[in-house]
């Protein structure tokens, strides 16, 4: 079951907003309701399902919608109909105490404004919510302290915000917001302040420490590569309606109208494909046969090389038709002619990482998982088939 489920949630600012309901139901536009009648639609009768673990990105341009959004989850700002269930309980229907607690343990909240007290050290800002809570100094010190060496920050805990680089005033932020240890964590445009360099060092700590604490977060951005980098779902909004919700592959290969198409066709997707997108099936051969057996093998398969691998398919090496044919003349094993030198990426490597080892070989790509386990190959072709938005087949599929 979804931890969080909205189901027709919807915000409409201004004067008696629920008499915009019924022209939302007839279709009308965002536009027409704010001519006809004054009201803005914020949000307009969404509905998404976020599995627990799941990095959630909602993301659009400004005035889209998407912080109104993640606000209406946790009732910052109340929505005008629909429901936002958490683990089957609607939040609408929680009573002040109830909410107050459902705030408090069950969801953080990391702003784009860092929002930290200046007045207070690194310490101190992380069990400001702890202490709201009214948890005894002692434990919330311990509790303060472990978040804090979750986000990297250990030996800080005494400095103040002005003593901080903007990425680390973030991750006081962060740690703050997992200081209570919340089944969701929502996150507003939280890196969207940083410049580029830490920007991105900020997404590759979020996902390693989504890594170990396998925490939902509701992330809100208006980067597209941010969103494809770190998102497992993503949520691509409107002028307050959520147009397409799919994987970072369905958003770029799958575009549910020309608004996402054009919304989408900048990215460079040398940065956001990887080896997986791109790789093809392997042409292979195990190391005991014979080089009369390898040629054949190519001779068949329309190949000039094959890749060596033991039984359980972990990669030895690379025999290409040239060192075949001179073992063959040469009386030699395959072992003996075995090149080892063979480019090799994981399966998560971006295709520009990948630039450099194809442009230093004539061989392609190798794709092994942690155990040298080969998965397939990258060929030159299929990268620049993906590059140009051609379709993009997995290892083992074909056109």
């Amino acid at each position: 079951m979804a931890i969080i489920e909205a189901k027709r949630l919807t915000k409409i600012f201004g004067p008696d907003p629920k008499k915009a309901i019924p022209l939302l139901d007839k279709g009308w536009s965002k536009e027409k309701i704010h001519a006809e009648t004054k009201l803005t639609v914020g949000v307009n009768q969404a509905e998404f399902a976020i599995e627990a673990g799941q990095i959630f990105v909602i993301m659009g341009l400004s005035g889209s919608g998407k912080s109104t959004l993640v606000r209406l989850i946790n009732r910052l700002i109340e929505p005008t109909s629909g429901q936002i269930l958490f683990n089957g309980t609607d939040v609408l229907r929680m009573n002040p105490e109830q909410l107050r607690q459902f705030r408090r343990k069950n969801v953080g909240m990391v702003f784009q404004k860092f929002a930290l007290f200046p007045h207070r050290t690194v310490i101190q800002n992380i069990e400001y919510g702890l202490e709201v809570q009214g948890i005894d100094k002692k434990k919330r010190r311990d509790m303060a302290m472990q978040s804090l060496e979750l986000v990297g920050l250990s030996g800080w805990e005494n400095s103040y915000p002005e003593q901080l680089s903007g990425g680390m005033q973030q991750r006081v932020g962060l740690a703050r917001g997992l200081a209570n240890d919340p089944d969701v964590l929502l996150m507003d445009e939280a890196f969207s302040a940083l410049d580029p360099l830490i920007r991105k060092d900020m997404q590759d700590e979020l996902l390693v420490l989504q890594s170990k604490m396998k925490k939902t977060i509701v992330f809100i951005t208006h980067d597209l590569n941010e969103a494809l980098r770190i998102g497992d779902q993503i949520a691509l909004m409107r002028d307050g309606s959520i147009v397409q919700i799919g994987t970072p592959d369905e958003i770029l290969m799958q575009p549910a109208n020309k608004y996402v198409e054009r919304f989408v066709e900048d990215v460079d997707l040398s940065k956001v494909l990887t080896a997986s997108h791109v790789m093809e099936k392997a042409e292979t051969i195990t190391i005991e046969r014979g080089p009369r057996v390898a040629l054949q093998f190519m001779r068949d398969r329309g190949v000039s090389s094959l890749y060596a691998v033991d039984k359980a398919m972990n990669l030895l090496g690379v025999i290409t038709a040239e060192d075949a044919s001179r073992a063959l003349k040469e009386g030699l094993s395959l072992q003996e002619v075995l090149l080892q030198e063979a480019p090799i990426a994981s399966p998560e490597a971006l295709i520009n990482e990948l630039f450099e080892g194809m442009g230093s070989s004539k061989l392609p790509v190798a794709v092994v998982d942690g155990g040298n386990r080969l998965l397939g190959v990258v060929l030159k072709g299929a990268v620049l088939a993906a590059l140009a938005g051609n379709t993009v087949f997995g290892a083992g599929d074909s056109a």
